[in-house]
């Protein structure tokens, strides 16, 4: 009597289940046929607990990813490097012998990856030098960005790049972000008077290694310390000692790439990845088949997938629905980086790239995930909690000819929103 009584409460159970899918299904499709017909539209909608697809629309369909393309230049970084991995800047010395206040030798300044290091930072690796005690350097200033090639622009290794942003050098030695602020005099005229005003605007730096080690003579200068050599860029000496190093949390990074879709320093981790995962000099091609090999690896759908930058402003980053959702569900099961990873999301409501979007919803709050936006692509992938405590994984992305990526945020929303009040 019990096991007939529990059979007929999983029917029932089952039925309401699928009853409640078909509305959801109904609803977002609902949604969907409003958008323009020359739309392409390309949507999973998951559930990683039970295997279940919620809802699925052209799923295996190579589409461009925009800035979801994030998404796998962090999830992969965490996977090969690890959370508390540190990209470091490091001011070295081929002397071995500095306890008498002189460097008989030259000073290195070397990049690891660090793309936030900045003046600041560079400030306080000479005043750690100072406490040492040393006052002169007799070698040269020596800038080091040789931990990854010297293909400084995107159009360096994207053939036929067109895409619009002007990033700065994508190096391995970053300062300031590769860029200094200029002054100008300019002349305005307002209702026949004329006034001159001076204006600061940021300018891309254009050989990283010489600008770093200028700063660096310049600073250790000003800090009292004597340099007799020249300034040049030059490889370290692998037996070099390390006199100083500044350095950022790989989890800490990504929070800043993620939320607020930074360009720049997703390319200069992409590099990154392709340099630790090989032990070679970092490029653009390491870090592709790095990322290639981790979705075989892992079982995740890769067919239609090609990766060429570490950012998604090239339009020729081609990726499924069903790859993000794969790549999204391998981290949701890694115990060791899910946690950074989801928090290095931008939260519905609260901030980011998403802190103007769904508030006041359900989603508010619930919605964890990452935006994309280019002329005519529109994409939104993350993780959603819902009314009732399930988990769910998202992948939108639409390309369109018209409506305004305004408008497809709106309809990425909708959709959201309907899954978020699922009970």
């Amino acid at each position: 009597m019990i096991k007939k009584a529990f059979i007929i409460f999983l029917l029932l159970y089952s039925q309401l289940f699928c009853t409640s899918k078909d509305e959801i299904k109904r609803r977002i499709e609902d949604v969907l046929s409003k958008l323009p017909s020359s739309t392409v539209s390309a949507i999973l909608l998951y559930n990683p607990l039970n295997r279940d697809t919620i809802y699925s629309l052209n799923p295996e369909l190579s589409v461009i990813p925009a800035s979801n393309t994030k998404l796998f230049t962090t999830s992969v970084a965490l996977s090969v490097m690890g959370s508390d991995y540190k990209l470091s800047t490091k001011i070295m010395t081929d002397d071995k012998n500095f306890k008498d206040g002189i460097i008989n030798g030259n000073l290195y300044i070397k990049g690891f990856g660090n793309s936030l290091f900045t003046t600041e930072a560079l400030v306080e690796m000479v005043r750690k030098l100072k406490s040492m005690h040393i006052k002169r350097i007799t070698g040269n200033i020596i800038g080091d960005d040789s931990y990854f090639d010297d293909l400084y622009t995107r159009s360096d290794w994207i053939n036929d790049e067109h895409a619009n942003l002007n990033l700065p050098p994508i190096s391995a030695l970053v300062i300031d972000r590769n860029r200094t602020v200029e002054r100008k005099r300019v002349k305005i005229r307002r209702k026949r008077k004329s006034y001159y005003r001076v204006i600061s605007y940021a300018k891309n730096i254009s050989d990283p290694p010489v600008f770093a080690a200028r700063l660096l003579k310049e600073k250790l200068i000003e800090n009292g310390i004597n340099v007799s050599g020249s300034i040049e860029k030059g490889i370290t000496p692998g037996n070099a000692v390390t006199l100083a190093e500044s350095f950022i949390l790989l989890k800490d990074l990504i929070q800043t790439i993620n939320k607020r879709s930074d360009n720049f320093l997703a390319e200069c981790l992409f590099k990154t990845i392709g340099a630790v995962a090989t032990g070679n000099q970092g490029n653009s091609f390491y870090s592709t088949q790095t990322i290639i090999k981790f979705l075989k690896d892992n079982g995740i759908y890769s067919e239609g997938t090609s990766i060429v930058d570490g950012s998604g402003i090239s339009r020729f980053d081609q990726v499924t629905v069903s790859a993000i959702v794969g790549l999204l569900e391998k981290i949701y099961f890694d115990l060791a980086h899910y946690k950074d990873f989801l928090n290095s999301l931008s939260v519905a409501g609260i901030d980011g790239t998403l802190r103007h979007r769904m508030m006041g919803s359900s989603a508010e709050n619930n919605f964890h995930g990452k935006t994309g936006t280019l002329n005519g692509v529109s994409s939104l992938s993350g993780y959603l909690s819902t009314k009732n405590g399930t988990e769910l994984i998202i992948s939108i992305i639409f390309q369109f000819k018209s409506g305004g990526a305004a408008y497809y945020r709106k309809v990425e929303n909708e959709i959201v929103e309907i899954l978020s009040g699922w009970q």
